[in-house]
């Protein structure tokens, strides 16, 4: 059958419709040729300290020399990160990619109990972590294949007297970097003198090698690794690019990467598309400290911007964020999660640029769909599948539905993954003879190609951008001793879009709301947490027994 893609009768008049997926075989190659157009403007700055990107090719190929030369690792081993925004994420992921490893991308706030499965399921010799985080790689690390652990400060690449008064700070003052031991840690400062010791050799780095391996929960409720391949990341950077790319400058962007690069939105968006363009990422360590955040935009000439919706309805509501200077602004990208309406009006109204919605996914590398980026106002919808995209809306049966009808968002194209890693049957469950993933998001497409989610088939819950597995949640309640049965679900939030909602049937009549809050903390990361509990003499079920979870989503009572 022939396919229709009446999408592309509303691009841009100048955003094609196929990218050249084979213009750069690697992200390594993408990162030479910014080397070479671009060395001596800035790439990435933080805390008011840049390094160019000729500072960046020096920095990476010691981390690159260190890896190879003193850790004598393979092409393919695993290297996972576990920090925030800052200098060392950038020197540390070009220098794994460069040594044709694989990055493993570890949320810092894991627990003991997340971070644990990520590194025995991605089999990571090797662990970079920020000293505030080290604590809990002490706590699992024996239960891992990890033999070499980098440690770093937040301040270490800030430079004298700023990075030492930063880590001080941090330690003693704030109280932010719990004691920890790792007999055999290195300091990444150490690691990189010592890897400059070995030249870098030529690695050929071929297109289908894995570059990322992004944890994503699954129905299952532990986390599977979407393997993204050079290929994937090149394709996915090349689609972005081509389309926002017709309003951009080349080496004359600032772009603000308040989201963590860790997060597949802003390692791709942020840290490739705008490397490519020989721009700047401008790194915010903690976009949770809105004041100081408002402080470091109105000290910097900003072009473009990316965030989820609950970051730019934060600095809505943050004093002074008023009077920043927006007169470069031209580029505001909202996604990770739906961008409300009322937020997207406030932004027009304050900066004077459109907030531009998109939608993807951890498994598409992660951009399928943007809106057109000459939109005048928000519209509502998840925008036009990119180029190089296909997308359909199937019904149960896997039969392509018509115009207007609502089914399953099924995307097709050059960054859709290679697969979840060492989980071939997950992956054919997402994955079907035809190359279409089926995402999980129900969806309808309109007579000009724009795409409208209207509800999500998993029972997946989206908080802030971060996709919460229920499965995962009742796990961990479901080991209180005083629970009987236990059921999360996604309630509405005005804050994060979505919140958890926990209902649970008591085995111990005394046990309490804030006893199992205090469970969740100790076990799950902070969004993961229940906002709300509930306790119900039983849960609603199937005939089969299986829990019906769209029973429980009413709002709590009030109280």
């Amino acid at each position: 059958m022939s396919f229709e893609r009446p999408w592309l009768a509303q691009y841009p008049h100048n955003v094609p419709a196929e990218i050249d997926v084979d213009e750069y075989r690697s992200v390594v190659a993408v990162l030479q040729a910014a080397i070479d157009n671009f060395r001596d403007r800035p790439a990435f700055a933080n805390f008011g300290k840049a390094l160019t990107y000729g500072d960046i090719d020096r920095l990476s190929a010691q981390f690159a020399g260190y890896l190879l030369g003193e850790l004598g690792l393979k092409k393919g081993d695993r290297v996972a990160i576990m920090m925030p925004n800052c200098l060392q994420y950038p020197i540390a992921t070009f220098g794994i990619l460069r040594a044709g490893l694989t990055v493993v991308n570890t949320n810092p706030m894991y627990t003991a109990r997340e971070l644990r499965h990520q590194l025995r399921d991605s089999g990571a010799s090797v662990i970079l972590v920020v000293d505030n985080f080290a604590h809990t790689v002490q706590e699992v690390i024996a239960d891992t294949a990890v033999r070499q652990v980098v440690t770093t400060g937040l301040g270490d690449m800030l430079g004298f007297p700023k990075g030492p008064l930063i880590n001080f700070v941090l330690k003693y003052v704030k109280k932010m970097v719990p004691e920890y031991s790792l007999p055999g840690a290195i300091r990444f400062r150490d690691a990189l003198a010592l890897g400059e010791r070995h030249p870098l050799p030529q690695i050929d780095i071929d297109p289908e090698d894995v570059a990322f391996l992004q944890y994503t929960g699954g129905t299952t409720g532990v986390a599977k690794g979407a393997m993204l391949t050079h290929r994937n990341m090149v394709a996915n950077m090349q689609q972005a690019a081509a389309w926002v790319g017709t309003n951009v400058k080349p080496g004359e962007e600032t772009i603000i990467t308040a989201l963590p690069l860790y997060h597949i939105f802003a390692l791709t968006a942020n840290g490739l598309v705008f490397m490519k363009f020989g721009g700047l990422n401008h790194l915010i360590t903690n976009p949770r400290d809105m004041k100081g955040f408002v402080k470091e935009l109105k000290k910097t000439r900003f072009t473009a911007i990316t965030g989820v919706n609950t970051l730019f309805n934060g600095l809505l509501n943050t004093p002074g964020f008023d009077q920043v200077d927006f007169s470069a602004l031209h580029l505001t990208l909202g996604g990770g999660m739906a961008v409300q309406r009322s937020v997207a009006d406030r932004w027009k109204q304050v900066t004077g640029c459109t907030l531009v919605e998109a939608y993807g996914l951890t498994e598409t590398a992660p951009a399928a769909c943007i809106n057109p980026m000459d939109l005048k106002e928000y519209n509502g919808s998840i925008g036009l599948p990119i180029p190089s995209t296909d997308a359909c809306i199937k019904d149960e049966a896997g039969k392509i539905l018509p115009v207007g009808e609502i089914g399953e968002l099924c995307i097709r194209g050059p960054q859709v993954m290679k697969g979840y890693w060492n989980r071939p049957a997950e992956t054919a469950e997402v994955i079907d003879a035809d190359g279409w993933l089926h995402t999980g998001d129900m969806a309808r497409m309109d007579e000009k190609g724009f795409v409208y989610i209207v509800d999500r088939k998993k029972d997946m819950i989206l908080v802030s951008g971060f996709n919460v597995y229920p499965n995962e949640v009742e796990d961990v309640i479901a080991m209180m001793p005083g629970v009987l049965e236990v059921a999360a679900v996604g309630v509405p939030d005005d804050k994060s879009g979505e919140a958890v909602k926990v209902v649970i049937v008591k085995k111990d009549p005394s046990l309490t709301a804030e006893q199992v809050k205090a469970h969740a903390r100790q076990h799950l990361t902070g969004y993961k947490h229940p906002k709300y509990v509930e306790f119900r003499a039983s849960l609603p079920k199937t005939n089969v027994g299986k829990i019906l979870r769209r029973e429980l989503r009413d709002p709590p009572a009030a109280g």
